[in-house]
């Protein structure tokens, strides 16, 4: 494809995060892109996961039905409705196919859409607007989600295109794509950050709807043909799931039979973005679990065994 071809790609795009400095090296902007396969039951982003726009209601911003039904009015399927308490109800069988006037017509930002389509020329546009950050601390542009290979031609284009203005890129993925992209992919990328969730692939499939043949066998391929790409393995320590020394220690050697380039580091299991469940009408799966500070640490020390200094240690 030319540039003029890549600049034109649309995709669908759900948040553009400016100044991490978690996602990468240096400093970065993240683009969030729409779809995902897993359904991790643990996921902060579960507005990453369904490939189409969709409609969130914050109720707390809401000033209240007896006071305005502006959004009942402007929606052109009859989806929202008001409950006898006051409240506002979303048929999502019927939430679906729309521009989302509802969300225009609120005064007070209460229903919000997530996910819009944009162009690559649009995205970066955004990202170019910190060049001076990533010149200075060897940052740059990550994408994420969801799962961005997803939308491989998206995707691809991205990278593509940044590389072209000279802007470095990584990615966030859980592995779950097709090959064919993911090597593709790699010949644009300077830093690859991939999730291994666990190496059993049933309870993988238990807890996240999909088994881990695919991307065990991704990480694989894209280290072997590019074995100079640093990669970052990353797994999330979850309660109930991979909390267990036998657990971690299967993903450590694992990951200790790649080269040098590859990395890895465990993160603690968190809550951030359990609201966003109760704004897509939806239920948090793993209730009120934790992961004990002291149990996280043990974890790490166990993995560390294995893998000495090629190990992050998380604080």
């Amino acid at each position: 494809m030319s540039r003029l071809d890549d600049k034109k790609t649309e995709g669908l795009v759900f948040n553009i995060q400016k100044y991490s400095v978690h996602d990468g090296p240096g400093i970065r902007t993240i683009v969030f892109l729409k779809g995902c396969r897993l359904r991790c039951r643990w996921c902060s982003n579960p507005e990453s996961q369904r490939l189409e726009p969709q409609l969130a209601v914050n109720a707390n911003r809401c000033i209240g039905l007896q006071h305005c039904t502006r959004c009942i009015d402007a929606c052109p399927r009859g989806a929202l409705k008001a409950l006898p308490e006051g409240q506002l109800a979303v048929d999502r069988s019927q939430c679906a196919g729309c521009a989302f006037p509802c969300a225009e017509a609120c005064p007070a930002e209460g229903l919000l859409v997530y996910g819009k389509t944009r162009t690559v020329d649009e995205v970066l546009k955004i990202v170019e607007q910190d060049a001076p950050f990533y010149a200075r601390s060897g940052g740059g542009m990550t994408l994420s989600g969801g799962e961005p290979f997803l939308q491989a031609k998206f995707a691809l284009a991205l990278l593509r295109e940044a590389r072209a203005r000279y802007v470095r890129t990584a990615v966030e993925t859980c592995g779950e794509a097709e090959t064919d992209t993911v090597l593709e992919a790699g010949q644009w990328l300077n830093y690859v950050l991939f999730d291994v969730k666990h190496m059993d692939s049933a309870v993988h499939q238990k807890f996240t709807g999909r088994p881990n043949e695919r991307i065990l066998a991704n990480l694989k391929a894209l280290t072997r043909e590019y074995p100079q790409l640093p990669v970052l393995v990353r797994t999330p320590v979850v309660p109930g799931f991979n909390d267990t020394e036998e657990a971690v220690r299967a993903i450590a050697e694992f990951v200790a039979g790649f080269g040098p380039q590859v990395e890895y580091e465990m993160l603690p299991y968190h809550r951030l973005g359990t609201q966003k469940y109760l704004f897509l009408g939806r239920t948090y799966r793993m209730g009120d679990v934790s992961l004990e500070t002291k149990r996280f640490n043990a974890l790490q020390k166990a993995a560390s065994q294995i893998l000495g200094s090629r190990q992050r240690i998380a604080k």
